[in-house]
């Protein structure tokens, strides 16, 4: 049976090495000496104000012939300079940590650290002291329980702090009741007034002594945090919640949360067959089926607890200091949609719902987008934000994401895909999907069917600029979005392009190729969109397969090496998968919470790969698209055999267990309508047209 926890024998020394625990809305990193340990609190929107929040996009939407003409004249660089209006970059607000907790006390004899996936309880023993914390989706709360002679105190002199963010502490006796509390002002005017954390300190005997509170015996810690618009604290609100959650034991809370937690964590399962229960250390040094089960359960487990109010972020719902890479935002080019590439396959539906959050809350700035840059109806998505503004403002005469123009396809796309899994249509998808097609009927009717201004993600023609002409992932985005429009231009976008070395090209235009770029945009045909695949399309699959063998590393980025991982598995190879996801297993990419760094030598902590591993792992044991199941499609040695249980299918198709190995295949499939579909097994040429009836398992064994 497989584990569903990590444990260490070390204590983490760094922010870093944390084990993690959240609800989508809050997260905490344990971490620390045993004498010394630390909590740093999170919270989704704890973004820093710098100005940009109402940054609107630039209106140029009357320069568009000049933009246009200078592209097809071969004058990309002024053409980006005209696009850019004279702005500067601008960057995101970036996501911060909160503060921490330092929890003092003696410790001695053996040390032990664990989390359990199941249940999301971070556990620490040190001797006889033990602390137990978790953070509850039932009651949108961080409960700690805690054993000894403590003293208790809050910082929030985090890592990189800017002196203009002003963080005050305190600890106070009210109503006879023991607080923790921390307010955080931001700089005037910027966005923001700043945000507050409060904890309720409950024992038999505690007291206060300046900000420190010392306690003895048995403590349950209560924290809520909050984020304010306006200058002012809320914090006899926070009082107030606090102490109605006071009467209820650690346990009682425990099960409320574990309630919530448990059914989607443990909807999809992998077993490979391993034996043992190795520390996390040697886990991450055996880069064995072993460390790639856990992984899968880690990546559930993560994505889970950084998913709810919002989908997670660059560092998921996690950092211990500020100044995080590319503002810890949400990347919308690559990265967002890889995290979630498991949510839906992975029977994890209630996700989706901070991921149309993420839209609901800003298609507005979309539409503005749309109007002010192209003159346009329908919606422009900007490359990132920070989830408080979809304004498409990061751009400057060196990056024209003013033409990236793909982005509201892709990013609804992960919406299609949950109503192709689970049969719900989210209420405003079809007129989201409509906008989406509008944009691409005016902006096509208006160039003549040529795709420019054009950008592919983030990648020029070699030696040039970046605008361009006729990007794949445009065409890809256009013609998908006005086929599920059904309308006719779709026919009329312009066909893809296979060059002399049989490759498919990065545009469907007369320029060299840049292969040595982490981005693999020109292939959103294969992931996730199915349009080119080896049954439909063989021979645009074959030339994906060529431009994805030719395509360089550049900096081993994780979202890079998954990507083509993806991309390997839709096409069925598994040799090339297994490389690129030895570039991310073999290249000291873990930290010992199993959360990832995006570069080797675990250099910037980034959720990229711990998220994206787990959808991976899906696809290359199940391909799906609605009215075909493919059975192991790309399975790589580390997987050569083992059980899968509860995957979803796009088509409304559960696996509800997939085995393999030395015995042959074996699988049960379920339908909850009547309908027929493909099967598949590629290895063993079965291909059979199945009868599925509504709620009846069938049985298949090879």
């Amino acid at each position: 049976m497989p584990e569903h926890r990590i444990y260490d024998t070390e204590p983490a020394l760094t922010w870093e090495d944390a084990f993690l625990s959240g609800n989508g809305e809050y997260g905490i990193m344990v971490y620390g000496e045993p004498h010394a340990q630390r909590v740093v609190f999170n919270h989704h929107r704890f973004v820093l104000p710098n100005g940009t929040r109402d940054l609107r996009p630039p209106a140029i939407a009357d320069r568009l012939g000049e933009i246009r003409e200078l592209i097809l004249s071969g004058r990309a660089a002024e053409a980006q300079r005209v696009a850019a209006d004279g702005r500067e970059l601008a960057w995101t607000q970036a996501f911060h940590p909160g503060y921490e907790l330092v929890v003092e006390g003696r410790s001695g004899g053996p040390y032990r650290r664990a989390t359990d996936f199941t249940t999301g309880e971070i556990a620490v023993m040190s001797g006889e002291r033990a602390h137990h914390a978790f953070v509850s989706r039932a009651d949108s709360v961080v409960v700690q329980r805690l054993t000894g002679e403590l003293r208790l105190h809050l910082t929030g002199d985090l890592p990189g702090k800017p002196d203009d963010v002003h963080c005050q502490t305190s600890a106070y006796e009210k109503g006879g009741r023991v607080f923790l509390s921390v307010r955080g002002a931001y700089p005037a005017g910027l966005g923001a007034a700043g945000f507050e954390g409060l904890t309720l300190v409950l024992a038999d005997d505690v007291s206060v002594t300046g900000d420190v509170v010392v306690t003895r015996g048995e403590t349950l810690l209560l924290t809520k945090l909050d984020r304010y618009e306006e200058p002012g604290w809320g914090t006899d609100r926070l009082e107030a919640a606090l102490t109605t959650l006071a009467g209820h034991p650690y346990d009682e809370l425990l099960a409320r949360h574990v309630a919530v937690h448990r059914p989607i964590y443990e909807r999809v399962t992998l077993d490979l067959d391993v034996a043992g229960d190795p520390p996390v250390g040697e886990l991450i040094a055996e880069p064995g089926p072993a460390l790639v089960e856990r992984l899968f359960h880690s990546g559930r487990y993560l994505l889970l607890s950084s998913s709810g109010v919002l989908p997670p972020r660059l560092t998921g719902l996690w950092l211990g200091a500020w100044g995080a890479a590319w503002s810890g935002d949400f990347t919308t080019d690559a990265n967002l949609n890889l995290q979630v590439a498991g949510v839906n396959i992975g029977a994890m539906p209630e996700l989706m719902t901070g991921y149309a959050a993420l839209i609901r809350d800003q298609i507005d700035h979309w539409r503005v987008n749309a109007r002010e840059i192209y003159g346009l109806d329908g919606i422009l998505a900007p490359s990132r934000t920070d989830g408080e503004s979809g304004y498409l403002f990061h751009f400057d005469e060196d990056w024209p994401w003013t033409m990236w123009l793909a982005g509201a396809d892709w990013l609804l796309y992960p919406l299609h895909e949950h109503h192709q899994v689970t049969g719900d249509l989210p209420e405003e998808l079809p007129g989201w999907l409509a906008e989406a097609a509008a944009f691409w009927e005016g902006f096509l009717t208006g160039s003549g069917f040529v795709v420019v201004p054009s950008f592919s993600p983030e990648v020029g023609p070699e030696g040039g600029s970046y605008a361009s002409v006729n990007a794949t992932m445009d065409l890809a985005a256009a013609r998908h979005a006005l086929r599920l429009a059904g309308s006719p231009l779709a026919e009329r976008v312009p066909p893809y392009r296979i060059d002399d070395r049989g490759a498919l090209t990065e545009w469907a235009w007369d320029v060299a190729p840049h292969e040595d770029h982490r981005h693999v945009s020109h292939l959103y045909p294969v992931w996730p969109l199915h349009e080119i695949n080896p049954d439909d399309e063989p021979e645009l699959a074959a030339a994906a397969h060529r431009a994805l063998e030719l395509r360089g590393d550049e900096n081993l980025s994780a979202h890079g090496s998954l990507h083509r991982a993806l991309v390997a598995a839709r096409l069925k190879d598994a040799e090339l998968v297994r490389i690129n996801l030895m570039k991310i297993l073999g290249a000291d990419m873990l930290f010992r919470s199993l959360m990832t760094a995006h570069n080797p030598g675990r250099e910037i902590y980034n959720a990229d790969a711990a998220h994206t591993l787990h959808g991976l792992f899906i696809e290359l044991l199940v391909d799906s698209r609605p009215g075909v199941v493919e059975l192991l499609p790309a399975v790589p040695d580390l997987l050569a055999s083992g059980t899968i249980r509860g995957v979803a299918c796009r088509g409304r198709v559960v696996v509800e267990e997939l085995t393999w190995g030395s015995g042959g295949v074996r699988a049960v499939l379920r339908s909850p309508v009547d309908q027929r579909v493909t099967l598949v097994h590629r290895a063993s040429a079965y291909r059979e047209e199945v009868e599925l009836v509504a709620g009846e398992p069938h049985h298949v064994a090879l």
